[in-house]
């Protein structure tokens, strides 16, 4: 198989990394793997493996048609086979479709806001999705959406994966005291509600003054961010709550944490959690989306309800004053992330479905 995985950008975003971990984990495993951002580049530029073969389109606009020609040539020079667009890109790779008719496009659905997927209306999807030959949805809440509303036979559910980082460099040095760390990894979104955890931190170092939160996610600087800084301001948290803005190779800075957080209203499966769960973090999350799915039990950690502060201070009260139970609940979930969250358990599903996909064609 020759495979090319297109995304809009690589800032980092859980779709953005994404497209990388399914360009480097198929480098191994197919004839030819490529990756192609669209728009822009970013942090997970310097994620990508050198077996990859690697474009940026400099695309300027929805109808670029420079940018679409540009992508014909590659797919043409490269033999690919399928194209595995993620997220907004299906665009692009249904304009180059009709200059290619027999190329097979996967569209891969990370939408976040499963809860209200009711509202979730795309005519131009709906449209582009008869030419789709497949659907990977990171739900299955979106399985049944596409299923219901989109046009296309073939729906397939497929939880994200996460690869172990190899990196030995750490991208920044955390603040705080060592073995006092709490970590959150989410961009700085409405969604994220990152204004829970600020209440959360200000009652918590009331009575554990040493305990540090750190958040690492793109600050958009806009009102939503602004909002958050000004709040930490207003708090004294300074000394407590850390913002890092976007970084790359989180997974070795999760080393230097206890704790990871996450306090989302709205979730799909988070990439978060599986990579606190492979770093031996306890964690503390929201029961929202496939998070369950996750933390199946108070064995691999909390679920608290969304938006719920008084849990979620009295969840990380309790693994801060319990190390024994913060180690046996990290070694739990990263046993359980390993079982049911490989690398290899995905690519296989992955790989197999593309066989079928092939076959059903012929």
């Amino acid at each position: 198989m020759r495979i090319v995985q297109i995304i809009d950008s690589l800032e980092t975003g859980g779709a953005e990394r994404m497209a990388v971990n399914y360009a480097n984990s198929l480098s191994d495993q197919i004839e030819f793997s490529g990756l192609i951002a669209t728009r822009k580049e970013g942090l997970l530029r310097n994620d990508i493996n050198e077996k990859v073969s690697y474009l940026f389109l400099e695309k300027k606009s929805s109808f670029d048609l420079k940018s679409v020609f540009r992508l014909k040539k590659y797919l043409k020079k490269n033999k690919i086979d399928i194209i595995h667009a993620h997220s907004s890109s299906f665009l692009i790779a249904v304009l180059v479709k009709f200059l290619m008719p027999k190329i097979k496009i996967v569209w891969h659905d990370h939408y976040g806001i499963s809860q209200n997927l009711e509202e979730r209306k795309n005519l131009v999807l709906k449209w582009a999705s008869f030419l789709f030959s497949g659907i990977i949805s990171v739900n299955l809440s979106l399985q049944k959406w596409a299923k219901n509303y989109l046009k296309c036979a073939h729906v397939i559910y497929l939880p994200n994966f996460i690869q172990q980082s190899n990196a030995s460099l750490k991208s920044v040095k955390l603040k705080g005291f060592d073995g006092k760390r709490i970590i959150c990894v989410a961009n700085l979104r409405p969604q994220k509600n990152h204004e829970l955890l600020i209440e959360g931190a200000f009652k918590i170092q009331k009575k554990f003054p040493d305990w540090t939160f750190h958040l690492v996610g793109k600050n958009f600087n806009d009102s939503y961010s602004e909002k958050l800084i000004r709040k930490v301001e207003e708090l004294n948290l300074s000394n407590t709550v850390f913002f890092y803005g976007a970084l790359d190779n989180t997974q070795n800075l999760l080393q230097d944490c206890e704790i990871g957080v996450l306090t989302s209203l709205s979730e799909g499966l988070p990439l978060a959690i599986l990579e606190y769960g492979l770093s031996g973090l306890a964690v503390v999350a929201p029961n929202v989306g496939e998070i369950s799915k996750i933390i199946i039990s108070e064995k691999e950690g909390f679920l608290i309800e969304s938006n719920n502060v008084n849990q979620f201070i009295n969840s990380i009260e309790k693994l801060i004053e319990d190390e024994n139970s913060r180690k046996e609940k990290g070694n739990f979930l990263k046993l359980y992330v390993e079982q049911h969250f490989s690398e290899k358990a995905i690519l296989n599903d992955y790989l197999l479905w593309l066989k079928s996909l092939t076959t059903f064609a012929e």
